[in-house]
């Protein structure tokens, strides 16, 4: 697959300063380019780096300044970040490997399952009663669907998934390697011997439409009712999402966040890494959480917070910044008391 620089401008309303005739054939990082790549600068701390690539080509910001006269030919975008990942995809889909088909030898489907046309399933697939799976969906290898399941067209399923009983997956969804989604909550309701008894969950888990589920997330079915993810949601690997849990359209959640069961998060969140969320709480749309923040309270729609527990992030640098310092500030306090 090659292109000409020029060729790229042209596709995504850029410019040339430079070769617009140099030709890319492939992409890569901007610190291991070599010629023929093209690479992109989309984070300021990149940019000592066009001085030093062999990259034959760079996507840069038109509004970049730079006094770069190297050889690379600069085509200037208005989002570097996502022209290149537009040609990644476009790549990624021009060389991929042909998806496999028909129904492997050795998947186990129960009779009362209704499988669509075109769908694929692997070695080692397990199938349970009265499950229904869409047209060209495609089911990897030693994946465990339980019984009465509904998994939409063109939904994949990637190595050794596990759908627990009554989960509904819509379409075109995308779920990674040692996903478990439909296992019961955490509930125990504590007896007077200092025993638990285990709380039955009776509900299920509804995914929606569009969403990815990065590898060993975990989806608990709800104790009644159902825990619910909208169309377009987006979670990281290593995501627990508890009970009763409900999460908007189009949310994004990095890895190791953990949402406590019940709590309910709006559209158009962006969650970092490792945050967690307490029971029984209602997150609003457009919500920024930074990483490693816990949250104990309602937060309102368009909030940004940091910290444990939560609050607005620019309180929280300059609470941080004095943090920093209380070092040399309490060395100043006792040098002021002795001298007292």
């Amino acid at each position: 697959m090659n292109f000409t620089a020029l060729e790229i401008s042209e596709k995504f309303s850029g410019s040339i300063q430079g070769n617009g005739e140099v030709l890319i054939s492939r992409l890569s990082k901007i610190e291991e380019a070599e010629v023929g790549a093209l690479s992109f600068i989309a984070h300021p701390k990149y940019i000592p780096f066009l001085a030093l690539t062999k990259a034959s080509a760079v996507l840069v910001a038109h509004d970049l300044e730079t006094s770069y006269q190297g050889p690379a030919t600069l085509i200037r975008v208005t989002d570097p970040y996502i022209v290149f990942t537009q040609l990644m995809r476009s790549w990624a889909e021009f060389n991929k490997t042909e998806p496999p088909k028909g129904i492997h030898a050795t998947a186990l489907i129960d009779p009362t399952a209704t499988v669509a046309k075109g769908v694929a399933i692997g070695p080692y697939v397990t199938i349970g009663p009265k499950t229904r799976i869409g047209e060209g969906a495609l089911i990897q290898a030693h994946c465990i669907i339980g019984s009465q399941v509904t998994i939409g067209k063109g939904t994949i399923l990637n190595a050794r998934v596990t759908v627990m009983d009554e989960t509904e997956i819509g379409s075109a969804c995308i779920i990674h390697s040692g996903v478990v989604i439909g296992s019961d909550g955490f509930g125990f309701a504590p007896q007077e011997n200092n025993t638990y008894l285990k709380t039955p969950h009776l509900g299920k888990v509804i995914i929606k439409n569009k969403v990815e589920i990065g590898a060993n997330t975990t989806i608990d079915r709800a104790t009644l009712g159902a825990t619910l993810i909208e169309e377009g949601v987006k979670l990281d690997n290593l995501v627990q999402i508890a009970h009763n849990v409900e999460i908007g359209p189009h949310t994004v959640i990095a890895a190791q966040t953990g949402i406590a069961g019940s709590s309910k998060i709006g559209s158009q969140c962006i969650i970092g890494g490792q945050v967690g969320i307490a029971g029984h709480l209602t997150i609003g749309d457009n919500v920024r959480i930074q990483g490693q923040t816990g949250v104990v309270s309602d937060l309102s729609a368009g909030s940004t917070v940091q910290g444990t527990p939560a609050y607005d992030y620019r309180s929280y640098y300059k609470s941080y910044a004095l943090f920093k310092r209380f070092p040399a500030i309490e060395k100043r306090l006792s040098s002021i008391e002795k001298k007292n």
